[in-house]
């Protein structure tokens, strides 16, 4: 078992029309480069995994790691030279989902931008679907 990454906020979209797109999951360019970076210094890993667990207010919550290998039931999301693996569980829950990364003078983390989720709780760290 991997330790996780970074941390991860999730954002409903409500009122932003995201069309449709032949992988589960998109990546900003912001997403693309800390990705490469976390990877860089790291060549036994392969990409990172995305997958939700029970945990928080809300329900779910994405869960972030190094991967060695893909799984068989794993998608690969492939962009940019890029490599991220959703686990089965979570794949429902990220169709048409954009990853972002955002740095402020706060925090540094990824969010995903969800059209799915039906609420969120108020720290956003936990969503429903």
């Amino acid at each position: 078992m991997s330790a996780s990454v970074v941390r991860a906020t999730v954002r409903a979209v409500s009122k932003r029309r995201i069309l449709a797109t032949r992988a589960a999951l998109t990546l900003t360019p912001a997403a693309v480069n800390k990705i490469r970076t976390l990877l860089h210094d790291k060549p036994e890993y392969i990409g990172l995994k995305v997958g939700v667990r029970t945990r928080g207010c809300n329900g779910l919550t994405y869960t972030l790691d190094y991967t060695k290998e893909k799984h068989q039931a794993d998608e690969e999301v492939l962009q940019d030279g890029v490599r991220v693996f959703i686990e089965k569980k979570a794949q429902l829950t990220l169709l048409g989902t954009e990853m972002d990364f955002v740095d402020s003078k706060l925090s540094s983390e990824f969010v995903f931008n969800n059209p799915n989720i039906k609420g969120t709780c108020g720290c956003g760290e936990s969503f429903s679907i």
